[in-house]
């Protein structure tokens, strides 16, 4: 009788396990209930802002999981420095400038991924200032006020900040002040950066000459898309489910619709591919994804 009434415990504990435990999700599961989040919007759906749509995919619990600390890394030797500049808000913004060889109007703007404005993008702003034979000044923005994030715990926390006010239009604004009104202005972003990136040609109307985002998320509001005047370069990685394949095409779409000078590198890679402190960093893509950017900025120049 005891082997009975042993026998039916462990049976209903099992099943207790089985209906109200949470189960352990995979990452692919991750991944697609992310994607899911951020795949917006139907035909009669009211089209919600980038900030809601990344807000969206930020705030669902697994999406922490999905990035890896980066990698620790000081750049030495350095080509610029800090400096600050003013904001409409009233408020000093800061970035990383080096300035061009030779005075120029030509402003390249660099913006962060949601870890901030580490080494790893001083020393990319350095790369691209290299590459560009040293004839654009750069400015790689910082989005977050001096905060950089070493976690995915702490990233979270300071993005969410950043899409729950308008500080980050702010300091873009305040960056395209400081170029002044006759600057050319060029821009580059990955993931929050990509994302910025486009929200930078669309603020910057005519004084913007080229636009690059990497895997970021996209601008659906037709309104604004009209203002851009400038070729847009969008990167993406087809295995990159918080930017799935559909969005990607349906923003490709709605730019040509636009009549937009839109053009779309895609590789069969994760998200932040590009992007050497990443696990999921492919050297091989992110090299040729780096050489067409620089084609397509030198194109625009």
């Amino acid at each position: 009788m005891k082997y009975l009434l042993l026998s039916g415990a462990l049976f209903f504990a099992a099943l207790v396990q089985q209906v109200f435990m949470p189960k352990e999700e995979s990452p692919q599961a991750i991944l697609d209930r992310v994607a899911a989040s951020v795949v917006c919007c139907g035909p009669d759906e009211p089209i919600q802002n980038t900030d809601a749509r990344f807000m969206a995919m930020v705030n669902d619990p697994g999406f922490a999981g999905l990035h890896q600390s980066p990698a620790a890394f000081t750049y030495e030797n350095a080509l610029g420095g800090m400096i600050e500049f003013g904001t409409a808000d009233g408020k000093a913004a800061q970035a990383y400038a080096i300035d061009a060889k030779v005075k120029t109007n030509k402003y390249l703007i660099v913006i962060q991924e949601w870890w901030g404005l580490n080494d790893h993008i001083k020393k990319e702003a350095d790369k691209y200032y290299t590459a560009l034979d040293g004839k654009v000044n750069v400015l790689a923005v910082d989005l977050y006020d001096g905060k950089i994030a070493a976690t995915p715990d702490s990233a979270m926390k300071l993005i969410r900040a950043a899409l729950s006010n308008t500080r980050k239009e702010a300091i873009i604004k305040g960056a395209l002040d400081f170029a002044g009104p006759t600057a050319e202005v060029y821009s580059v972003g990955w993931c929050f950066g990509g994302m910025m990136s486009l929200q930078t040609a669309i603020m910057a109307g005519n004084n913007m000459k080229a636009c690059i985002m990497y895997y970021g998320t996209p601008e659906k509001d037709k309104a604004k898309l009209a203002s851009i005047q400038c070729p847009v370069l969008g990167i993406f990685g087809t295995q990159d489910k918080s930017i799935p394949n559909e969005t990607v095409d349906a923003f490709a779409s709605t730019m040509k619709e636009a009549g937009k000078n839109f053009s779309l590198l895609r590789y069969d890679a994760v998200h932040a591919f590009a992007n050497p402190s990443n696990p999921g960093y492919n050297k091989t893509f992110g090299d040729e994804a780096f050489s067409k950017s620089i084609a397509f900025l030198k194109s625009n120049m």
